[in-house]
């Protein structure tokens, strides 16, 4: 992400989303006044959102497994394609701290709607210690016969920000998390007329079935 001159460094930015004085420049150094009044501006801090991006992700997908008459259990572990993850950076790829990340992606959870709070555990969105989802251990029962495929997929958001804190200079990032994680189990022969091509079903039928599969056309 390019941003223009005139946005604060990534020293300046810890300084100012914390509410300390820290960094220094050269030899001007922030007096303690000067300091108490950046602290009284930064807890009016406005985010702006750009860019903002939710999605169906795909995550894993278990090759195809064909079971007879009475079905079964489904042996064959999924792939894991892709690891979500929660992170705010700003310009330049600086890392934002707990506290910086949480802020900004409780922002962005207002932004998109995605508010609640699960069984009164921390908002889940803005946590950035949430563990990344993993296929399930267990083995998926199907009652049928066919041909299977097991896959896991996330609903993921990522957004650009300006973030304003008592000046006119304002500091730019992305930050990214996910709103709810799922699996699912496809039969290779049986079409799914309501999917895109972008769905992580199609996706998974693609991929494990193969792109002749009914499940794999639109």
């Amino acid at each position: 992400m390019k941003i223009k001159e005139g946005f604060l460094s990534a020293c300046a930015v810890a300084a100012l989303l914390a509410g300390t004085a820290a960094c220094t420049s050269g030899t001007d150094e922030r007096s303690a006044a000067a300091t108490a009044a950046l602290n009284a501006a930064c807890k009016n801090g406005r985010y702006e959102w750009f860019n903002v991006d939710k999605r169906d992700v795909l995550t894993s997908v278990a090759e195809k497994e064909t079971l007879g008459k009475g079905g079964g259990a489904l042996t064959h572990r999924p792939m894991v394609l892709h690891t979500p993850r929660v992170a705010v950076t700003f310009d330049k790829g600086t890392r934002a701290g707990a506290a910086q990340s949480k802020a900004a992606l409780l922002s962005l959870g207002a932004r998109i709607g995605e508010t609640e709070k699960l069984e009164g555990i921390e908002y889940e969105f803005a946590n950035v210690n949430r563990p990344s989802p993993v296929p399930d251990k267990n083995h998926t029962e199907v009652l049928g016969a066919g041909t299977f495929v097991d896959y896991t997929w996330v609903e993921q958001v990522t957004a650009d920000f300006r973030y304003t804190c008592g000046t006119d200079r304002p500091v730019a990032g992305r930050a990214t998390s996910w709103t709810i994680d799922g699996s699912g189990v496809l039969e290779c022969s049986e079409s799914i007329a309501e999917a895109s091509e972008r769905d992580p079903v199609r996706q998974a039928a693609v991929l494990s079935c193969g792109p002749d599969a009914p499940a794999s056309k639109a």
